[in-house]
């Protein structure tokens, strides 16, 4: 795996990073491999590690009254951590667990830190992924409340085409806030009563 060329794409997606600035951040970080539902994250447990994908795709979910709910998907080229806890220091309030074998670059809270205290472009790709994830997490916030399903569906299909090959259906459902059968309607018209 050429990390670097890989952390250059990062840099084109989000911003770029010098070459001092990616040699340390490849020291200080872990490549590490994740087996489909192995679960990283537990609700009330504390994390200081963010996962950065290089293959495969994750998800932040919550239990509640027994119930399972998608909150966040992350594919290739983005990143996954419980937010609360790898910034605030707090339990984290929802799980994270990896939906295909993943492959993913591994680090930690005080490795973001130090490179972002050592290296302006580090800060700056961070804020840029800071600021890309809570867009997107407001965006689906929006989408749940002004939006109905059928459009909901159609906005997630356009923005991640591939999902329901990646994603177990049930996980998509939660992420749009429907059950399982409205998603079986939507996606199979013909069905409808």
């Amino acid at each position: 795996m050429n990390v670097e060329k890989l952390l250059n794409e990062i840099g084109e997606i989000y911003s770029p990073l010098s070459v001092e600035c990616q040699q340390e951040f490849i020291a200080n970080s872990h490549i590490v491999s994740f087996n489909r539902g192995e679960t990283v994250v537990h609700e009330g447990l504390y994390s200081d590690k963010a996962y950065l994908i290089v293959k495969g795709c994750s998800r932040a979910y919550y239990l509640k009254d027994g119930k399972d709910i998608s909150d966040w998907f992350a594919f290739e080229n983005e990143f996954m951590a419980s937010i609360v806890s790898f910034f605030r220091a707090e339990p984290s309030p929802h799980y994270i667990e990896f939906v295909e074998d993943s492959i993913v670059i591994e680090f930690t809270k005080d490795t973001l830190d130090t490179l972002s205290d050592k290296y302006h472009d580090f800060e700056k790709l961070i804020s840029k992924v800071v600021t890309i994830t809570m867009l997107g997490l407001r965006e689906r916030l929006s989408s749940i409340l002004f939006n109905k399903a059928e459009d909901r569906y159609s906005q997630l299909i356009g923005i991640r085409p591939d999902i329901t090959n990646r994603i177990p259906l049930t996980h998509i459902a939660s992420y749009l806030g429907i059950t399982l059968e409205t998603l079986s309607r939507i996606r199979n018209p013909k069905n409808r009563i």
